[in-house]
C-alpha cells in the first residue's frame, strides 16, 4: 500500500510537470500546482482503493490520474482577456 501511495504521487507530480510544461502561462505558482498534483493523486488513489478494494494497483493509479488531471484542470485560467460586453441601455 505504502508503494501505491508511493507511485500515485509520483504519478501526480508526472502529471503537474505536464500541466507546467505545456501550460504555464495559464497556471498559478509552480509549488501551487505541483502540491495539487500531488494532493489529487493522493485523493484519486484513496477513493479508487476505497470503492474497488481490488488486489491490483493498476485501477489505483487510473482513478490517482483522473482525479490528478481534474484537479489540475480547476488551476488553469482563461487564455485570452475576456471581454466584456456591456447591456444596452
Amino acid at each position: 500500500m505504502i508503494l501505491e501511495a508511493f507511485g500515485s504521487a509520483v504519478l501526480g507530480v508526472l502529471l503537474a510537470w505536464a500541466a507546467l510544461h505545456r501550460l504555464s502561462h495559464r497556471l498559478p505558482a509552480r509549488p501551487l500546482v505541483l502540491s495539487t498534483g500531488v494532493a489529487g493523486a493522493l485523493f484519486g488513489d484513496f477513493v479508487t482503493h476505497s470503492a474497488l478494494a481490488s488486489g491490483s494497483a493498476l485501477p489505483g493509479l487510473l482513478g490517482a490520474a483522473v482525479v490528478s488531471a481534474a484537479s489540475l484542470s480547476l488551476l488553469l485560467r482563461p487564455a485570452g482577456r475576456l471581454r466584456r460586453r456591456s447591456a444596452p441601455a
